[in-house]
């Protein structure tokens, strides 16, 4: 991938690097979802801005943040909530692109992490491929055996860290190829929002697994707390979709809703919804930073805060606004139909109940450590 000069300073903040590109991601988003392709246009965009190795490991070119690991992930979470709010599809991407820096920054060797930088020179985006049909993926010797679903990127991505059963033992991380056309299977992948994710079927069958490939041990990328409270990375993208909506529905109030209270009222419940979304995701992630042994009951809690957050948020925008919230080429109704695809995470009801039973076994939110 070719990368494209863009004019922001070398030491800019992320965050700034973020709000720059992110008038263009939102023009370039409404094309990919009238015409749904990779967006590769897009993601030069973020990587002329240099993003695409903001947050890779140090070793390979990433941020040096002195071992500051909360202003780290606050630092991650304003970046994937700007991108989210430009365009959920090119936030899906990068937050997949990100998981895949973290597992190089926790499981690499230092030659896989040079490998890496060299890679990040040329502009490569990475995804994070875990789901797959059955019978799974298997690796048989050194040969995969398999395909890969939902696999974010597919085709267009660089590379991606998939999983494969060992014929033997736990799961391993592997890096692959993913940009062979021919290996990808779009054809499933006709939906009503994040188009541009092209989140289809990827053949893996007759790739040979270099050991230079291999990363880290069996059952590393299963290991807890890092597993899931991981997922309060996709929530802040999430939430930027939400601060999107919220953002846009109040440029198209009309006069007439403005003085009307009850529309009001509705405005301030969205307004509540969004900030309550805020302030989950944001201890999600200082709880990520801290390895916090409750991390994974907190993360799972706030993918369903957000879930509901963004639910009502969609509901109220399009009350107040009316039919112009379901118009064709109306970016309220591309963000809504990109939030209510994104949202169908797999197992809600699951996380929330085991959040439940950690929270019923002890406080895990601190509630008892208040002095009254």
């Amino acid at each position: 991938m070719s990368v494209a000069p863009f004019p922001i300073a070398d030491d800019a903040h992320p965050t700034a690097r973020a709000a720059a590109v992110a008038p263009r991601l939102m023009e370039l988003g409404a094309r990919y979802d009238a015409a749904p392709v990779f967006p590769i246009d897009s993601m030069q965009c973020l990587a002329a801005a240099g993003l695409h190795r903001c947050f890779a490991p140090v070793a390979s070119g990433g941020l040096d943040f002195g071992g500051d690991e909360e202003a780290w992930h606050l630092c991650l979470f304003d970046v994937l909530r700007v991108i989210g709010r430009a365009d959920l599809s090119v936030g899906r991407l990068y937050e997949g692109h990100v998981n895949a820096m973290i597992l190089f920054d926790h499981f690499a060797t230092t030659a896989q992490q040079h490998g890496l930088g060299q890679r990040l020179d040329a502009g490569a985006f990475y995804g994070m491929w875990a789901t797959e049909p059955p019978p799974g993926v298997k690796m048989v010797g050194r040969t995969l055996q398999g395909a890969k679903s939902f696999a974010t990127g597919a085709g267009g991505l660089a590379h991606a860290i998939i999983t494969v059963q060992p014929e033997d033992g736990a799961r391993q991380l592997v890096v692959v190829a993913a940009d062979d056309a021919a290996r990808a299977n779009l054809s499933q992948w006709r939906v009503r929002g994040m188009r541009a994710t092209g989140s289809g079927l990827y053949d893996l069958t007759g790739m040979v697994v270099a050991p230079e490939d291999m990363l880290g041990a069996p059952g590393d990328y299963d290991r807890e707390p890092l597993f899931t409270t991981g997922a309060w990375r996709f929530t802040a993208v999430q939430l930027g979709g939400i601060e999107a909506l919220l953002i846009e529905t109040r440029k198209a109030i009309s006069d007439v809703a403005r003085d009307d209270p009850v529309q009001r009222a509705k405005f301030a419940d969205a307004v509540a919804a969004t900030r309550t979304a805020y302030l989950w995701v944001r201890e999600a992630a200082l709880r990520a930073a801290r390895d916090d042994a409750d991390g994974p009951a907190f993360a799972r809690m706030t993918r369903g805060v957000v879930e509901r957050a963004a639910l009502d948020v969609m509901e109220l925008a399009a009350r107040i606004v009316g039919t112009r919230s379901a118009m064709d080429g109306q970016r309220i109704d591309k963000i809504s139909r990109d939030l209510s695809l994104y949202l169908r995470q797999g197992g809600p009801d699951y996380a929330r109940d085991q959040a439940a039973l950690a929270w019923l076994d002890h406080d895990a939110w601190g509630a008892e450590d208040l002095l009254w």
